[in-house]
């Protein structure tokens, strides 16, 4: 190998490190875990493209239809000598024009209206996209943390026993202990690496559901920042469905305000110019009309069916307020519950399985206790802040929905 490729691959290999940690960030805040997840977003990215395309249409919907060119002949022989020839009678007549329909403003207004709430409404949707990823972002994120958290126990659980069962082993050795000890510790060692490797395992699937969202992996997850949770009305009021029904309900309205005015038809003008062989040319001016003969069975019956779809809207809409409310008060409840229960179980059980662990080490290290005593008060030790753990994952993911369901960042923070 030259001197050059011997650089080259010793420089490779220290820049191997810095470009893993480009890549995974070492460690990762539920701010930034947003933030990425909100860059690679294609469901916003999809909403926003429904935004444009609605904006595009509501800049077409006040104008006046297209005008229509008219060409033609009029009275054109289709027998006889002069058949068919444009030029030889007098009353043939080769014309040009133009005709235009024309909306009032009212009608125009109506159907800027709708136009505007249609985009409205795709508006809604982007912020649905976007509150939707990061509730899912954020949920990932303190299902990967708590795993996290619930694997080093199950390490610190883990090392123990092994601790233990040498100690035992040793014990043995020296016929200051016995083989049922070296045989419980051992066993409760298997048990011990049996419960890591699956936690291991729920930590896997809890981090792959985490990328799914951030596109990282990053070696440490900082923990959960203190939510601030929004009121029931701010809640309710920004809730995603109850949002995205209230512009449906608008646009609905409008719709019907647009097919109300359709009662009054549009009239349309019409101008030619005819020219003639022989004879002075003609201009021709009309006005088209156009005669609601029963507008009880046409045009009324379309307005009843607009308002009525209007009626549909509202009906959703207030459904979804009251499911809306029962569900912020549903998980306020449970936040609260949860938050009574971790106090009480910090102090009933957290508190009094370390004062077991620390009275039975001390009886151990004076020959008055058994080592598998003392791992037992460690493993209870150990089960009950895992217990403890679980409760606080549960709490964050409540308080996580309650915070970063409704629409807008400014609810969420």
């Amino acid at each position: 190998m030259s001197l050059l490729s011997s650089r080259a691959a010793v420089w490779a290999a220290a820049l191997l490190p810095c470009l893993a940690a480009a890549a995974s960030p070492p460690s990762l805040s539920l701010d930034a875990a947003l933030q990425l997840a909100a860059q690679r977003s294609q469901s916003t990215r999809a909403a926003q493209a429904g935004v444009l395309s609605a904006t595009e249409a509501a800049h077409a919907a006040a104008q006046l239809p297209d005008p229509t060119l008219r060409i033609g002949v009029d009275n054109l022989p289709a027998t006889g000598p002069d058949r068919f020839h444009t030029a030889r009678d007098s009353m043939t007549m080769k014309r040009i024009g133009i005709s235009q329909e024309w909306l009032s403003a009212d009608k125009r207004a109506a159907r800027q209206a709708a136009a505007d709430a249609a985009v409205d409404r795709e508006a809604v949707q982007v912020q649905a996209a976007t509150a939707d990823t990061r509730l899912q972002t954020a949920l990932a994120y303190v299902d990967a943390f708590y795993a996290g958290e619930n694997l080093k126990l199950a390490t610190r659980m883990e090392h123990h026993a092994h601790e233990e069962l040498e100690a035992s082993r040793a014990r043995l050795s020296s016929a200051a202990g016995s083989s049922q000890e070296v045989l419980a510790l051992a066993g409760a060692k298997g048990v011990a690496e049996d419960e890591t490797a699956d936690i291991r395992q729920q930590q896997s699937a809890a981090g792959v559901a985490f990328h799914r969202w951030v596109g990282v992996v990053p070696e440490d997850l900082q923990p959960p920042p203190a939510i601030t949770l929004p009121t029931e009305p701010a809640y309710v009021a920004a809730h995603p469905t109850v949002a995205t029904l209230q512009r449906a309900l608008d646009m609905a309205r409008r719709n019907a305000d647009v097919t109300a005015a359709n009662r009054k038809p549009n009239w349309s003008w019409d101008l030619s110019y005819g020219q003639r062989t022989g004879y002075a040319d003609m201009v021709s001016v009309g006005v088209n009309i156009p005669l609601a003969i029963a507008p009880g069975e046409r045009q009324d019956r379309d307005t009843a069916a607009q308002l009525a779809l209007a009626d549909k809207a509202e009906a959703a809409l207030a459904e979804a307020t009251r499911a809306a409310t029962a569900e912020y008060r549903s998980l306020a409840s449970d936040a609260q519950r949860l938050q009574q229960r971790i106090e009480r179980y910090r102090g009933a059980v957290v508190v009094p399985a370390g004062q077991r662990t620390t009275a039975a080490t001390a009886a151990y290290q004076s020959n008055q206790g058994s080592l598998v005593t003392l791992f037992e008060a460690r493993h209870a030790e150990v089960e009950a802040q895992r217990k403890l753990l679980a409760l606080q994952r549960d709490l964050a993911r409540t308080q996580v929905q309650l915070a970063f369901k409704p629409l807008g960042e400014e609810v969420a923070r």
